[in-house]
C-alpha cells in the first residue's frame, strides 16, 4: 500500500481549454489524487467530465467551493481569480493561478519551475503561472543566460487560436469550413487572382478575434495600451516583457515584442534575438540547451529538421532549433522556440509548480 499523501484538488474553470487539459494532466502525470471538484460557471453547471474513468459533475463556482480543498488550480479568467482565489486561501486552500490577476504582485512568485523554483520558497497562499509565451521563452533563455548574461530579448511570436480559448478555435474551424465550401467553385489557375474576392466580408457573427483569422494574421493579441512606455504595444506585448524580467530577475532587462495570432490549432512559436553581455558561440548554445531541463533541442535544418508546432503539440518540453550567431555581433544569437499553449504554457507548469508542493508536503 502507498504511504503517499493525496490531495484533494478544485480545478477552476474545468469546462475552458487549459481547464481540460489540466484535468487530463492530473491523471497522466500521476498527480496524488484523492478528490477532484470541478468548478465552472453557471452555463456549465451539470456538465459531465471523464475523471479516472469516471462521470463527475461540474459544479458552479462560489465563496464556499473550497471546503476541504488542499489544491485550487484557477484558469477562469483575471476576475474569477481576484475574487476568488483569496477566499480559497482562507479555506486553507494552495492557489496556482493561470490567470494575469497576481503576476506581477511583488509579494506572489511568478514561476517556471525550470527557470525559478527557488521563488516558492515564500508565498501569500497564492502562486502565480506566467503567460504561455513568456514561460515557453524564458524556458530557453534561462541557460544560455547562465552562460553568457541576457541583456536584450526581441521577440516575434506566431500563437495559436487556442491561447484566445475554445470560442477563437470554433471561429477558425468555421471561417476555414466558409472559406473552404466558398473556394470550391474556383479554378485552380484562377486562385491567386480570386481568393481574397472569394472570402471578403464577414464569415460569421460569433467571433472572439478582432479580425478574420482563417488564412490571415492578426497582429494583435490582447487590446493596445496607450500610455506612457507602453504606447502602441499590446497587453500581451508588455506583459512579456515584464513578466521575462520577474521570472529571470533581472529587472532592467531589454525586452521588446511583437505578438501575433496565427491560423493554426495548438501550439505557440517565437522568433527570438537575444543580445549577451558575452560572446557565446552556436554550438555551445545548443550544448547548454540540450543538457537544460525541459528543453528539446531539434537543430539539423540541412534535413529539414526544426521545431514545427505539428510536433511540439502534446509534449510539455519546449522544443528550440535554427540557433544561430548574428553574422555581425558574436554577442547575438537568433533562435526559434515552440510549445504547446496550453501544456507547457499553461497547465504543465501549472502541475509542475504543484508537484514541487506535493513533494515535501507543503499545502497544509
Amino acid at each position: 500500500m502507498s504511504l503517499r499523501k493525496r490531495y484533494a484538488v478544485a480545478i477552476v474553470g474545468a469546462t475552458g481549454a487549459v481547464g481540460t487539459e489540466m484535468l487530463r494532466l492530473l491523471e497522466q502525470r500521476r498527480f496524488p489524487v484523492k478528490s477532484v471538484r470541478l468548478l465552472a460557471s453557471s452555463r456549465s453547471e451539470g456538465k459531465r467530465l471523464r475523471i479516472d474513468g469516471r462521470l463527475c459533475k461540474v459544479e458552479t463556482l462560489s465563496r464556499h467551493s473550497f471546503h476541504g480543498i488542499d489544491l485550487v488550480l484557477f484558469s477562469a479568467g483575471a476576475s474569477r481569480s481576484l475574487e476568488f482565489a483569496p477566499e480559497a486561501v482562507k479555506q486553507g486552500a494552495l492557489v496556482v493561478d493561470n490567470s494575469s490577476a497576481f503576476r506581477m504582485d511583488p509579494t506572489v512568485p511568478l514561476v517556471v519551475p525550470e527557470v525559478n523554483a527557488h521563488t516558492l520558497r515564500t508565498h501569500p497562499g497564492i502562486i502565480a503561472n506566467p503567460n504561455c509565451s513568456t514561460i515557453i521563452l524564458t524556458v530557453a533563455l534561462k541557460p544560455l543566460h547562465d552562460a553568457a548574461g541576457l541583456r536584450r530579448v526581441g521577440v516575434a511570436t506566431y500563437q495559436s487560436v487556442s491561447g484566445a480559448g475554445s470560442k477563437a478555435m470554433h471561429q477558425l474551424w468555421r471561417e476555414s469550413r466558409a472559406i473552404a465550401r466558398r473556394w470550391s467553385h474556383y479554378q485552380p489557375s484562377s486562385v491567386v487572382r480570386d481568393v481574397e474576392n472569394c472570402v471578403q466580408g464577414p464569415l460569421s457573427g460569433n467571433t472572439i478575434l478582432p479580425q478574420r483569422i482563417a488564412y490571415n494574421l492578426i497582429p494583435q493579441i490582447d487590446v493596445f495600451l496607450s500610455e506612457g512606455d507602453t504606447k502602441g504595444y499590446t497587453k500581451e506585448e508588455w506583459k512579456m516583457r515584464e513578466e521575462s524580467r520577474k521570472i529571470l530577475e533581472l529587472p532592467a532587462l531589454r525586452v521588446s515584442a511583437t505578438c501575433v495570432r496565427v491560423p493554426i490549432y495548438l501550439a505557440h512559436s517565437e522568433a527570438v534575438s537575444a543580445e549577451f553581455e558575452r560572446p557565446i558561440l552556436a554550438e555551445e548554445a545548443r550544448k547548454r540547451l540540450r543538457n537544460a531541463p525541459g528543453v528539446r533541442v531539434i537543430d539539423d535544418p540541412t534535413r529539414g529538421r526544426y521545431p514545427m508546432p505539428i510536433e511540439a503539440g502534446g509534449c510539455d518540453e519546449v522544443f528550440v532549433g535554427r540557433i544561430r550567431q548574428d553574422p555581425d555581433d558574436p554577442k547575438t544569437l537568433h533562435l526559434w522556440i515552440v510549445g504547446d499553449n496550453l501544456r507547457k504554457g499553461a497547465a504543465t507548469n501549472a502541475l509542475q509548480i504543484a508537484e514541487l508542493f506535493a513533494k515535501t508536503n507543503r499545502f497544509a
